[in-house]
């Protein structure tokens, strides 16, 4: 089956939201009551998490006439559970290490403030700190209506968050900016990485990405907790695992339907930049708000106050993360350059002064008529091709050029 690339991109992200807001519903439960310590909580859900998510990618590893379930219905390049390749390696571990953080900051907002559809906003501020990141790594100058996009996105995640009492932790702030935040910039880049990685000369696939990612996680969570236990004289670690077997069913169930929420979170990845990809999810926002009405109405967190004022400011907040969301959709452009370069002139110089082009996402040398064909992406037209096409031209070792929009993409699932 084949799809239009963006729609495939928002199908997938928007899957991941909703499933997230699911995850939120269920940790809510867990940590209100069952286990109330946020540092046993993240021990107990990476231990049991590593062992479902490995009975998980097992599963879809059977081969069925020839493909296995995983490549029919999750991932058409998955292929089956395969250790982690050396390439791989670096990226695996800085996003362990990320997950780990803003798994453990995660249970810590859901800690003190119990409504999901106030803890989940928390985490879209990260959009700001990958727009910025992105300028840098991926040398693609955000635009004006991709920052206005992001602030409108993130404002509107901090209205949103502001839970129905009216109350406002710094302390919480604090958490988000400094901890969860960078950490989840640092799981979101190097994941993208790991899913545009190719390996056996295919595309990497979100199945194994994932299972490595709990595995690592889980590693540094224990590290992480192993070492404040060691300060602070606490004994978190043996908690961890008591709870694993004590509330086994309870934590089975929320990381097997977190290791679904982030196998198509990534695989958005693999498609869009992880500043749009973070935007679009930000829709968990407003699909965790009928879970926390359905959890306060079983009595499992405070009920909500009824003040107009705070429902108003939530949905001012609620409204402006679809906004943004919006923006970000309608603004995308993409192009390809074909290009020829002049007898007797470097290829390699002449790549290296086309890849030094803000908005060049990709730079093929190829066989035939073209020597290379440059891949855009741009958010404004106009100003975006009139910038690039100026670049093209001061390039003197370009002989011709021929510009061709993308009106659609398809990709296979």
């Amino acid at each position: 089956m084949k799809i239009r690339r963006k729609y495939l991109f928002y199908a997938l992200a928007f899957t991941s939201a909703i499933i997230s807001a699911v995850v939120s519903a269920i940790d809510a439960t867990i940590i209100t009551r069952y286990i109330t310590n946020p540092w046993t909580f993240g021990v107990s859900c990476f231990i049991v998490g590593t062992l479902i998510s490995f009975f998980i990618i097992l599963f879809f590893s059977i081969p069925i006439r020839g493909k296995s379930i995983g490549t029919r219905i999750i991932d058409p390049s998955f292929r089956r559970l395969r250790l982690f390749r050396k390439e791989e390696l670096k990226y695996h571990i800085l996003a362990g290490f990320g997950n780990s953080l803003l798994t453990i900051g995660y249970f810590f907002l859901l800690k003190n403030f119990e409504d999901p559809s106030t803890v989940l906003p928390f985490s879209l501020i990260s959009i700001l700190y990958l727009v910025a990141i992105e300028s840098i790594v991926e040398k693609n100058m955000p635009t004006l209506i991709e920052v206005q996009s992001s602030l409108i996105v993130t404002f509107g995640a901090i209205l949103g968050s502001i839970s129905l009492t009216g109350t406002i932790s710094l302390e919480a702030l604090a958490i988000v900016f400094i901890v969860i935040s960078p950490a989840w910039v640092l799981f979101s880049i190097y994941q993208r990485k790991l899913k545009l990685l190719k390996i056996d000369k295919k595309p990497n696939d979100a199945l194994n990405i994932r299972f490595w990612n709990v595995v690592f996680s889980c590693l540094f969570v224990v590290i992480i907790v192993g070492m404040y236990d060691f300060v602070f004289e606490e004994n978190h670690i043996l908690s961890g695992i008591t709870a694993s077997i004590e509330h086994f069913n309870w934590i089975a169930l929320t990381m097997g339907v977190t290791f679904f929420a982030y196998v198509f979170y990534i695989r958005a990845l693999g498609i869009g930049k992880a500043s749009v990809t973070q935007a679009v999810r930000a829709s968990t926002v407003l699909f965790a708000i009928p879970f926390s009405l359905m959890l306060s109405y079983f009595n499992i967190i405070p009920p909500f106050s009824t003040d107009p004022t705070m429902i108003l400011i939530k949905m001012i907040g609620t409204v402006l993360v679809i906004l943004g969301i919006v923006s970000f959709a309608l603004t995308l452009f993409k192009a390809y350059i074909f290009i020829n370069v002049k007898p007797g002139c470097s290829i390699e110089q002449t790549m290296n002064e086309i890849w030094n082009i803000h908005g060049v996402t990709r730079v093929a040398a190829t066989a035939g008529p073209y020597d290379f064909i440059v891949k855009i992406r741009t958010r404004t037209l106009v100003k975006g091709y009139e910038r690039i096409i100026r670049k093209i031209e001061e390039i003197k070792s370009i002989k011709n050029y021929k510009w061709e929009s993308v009106l659609k993409e398809w990709e296979k699932i």
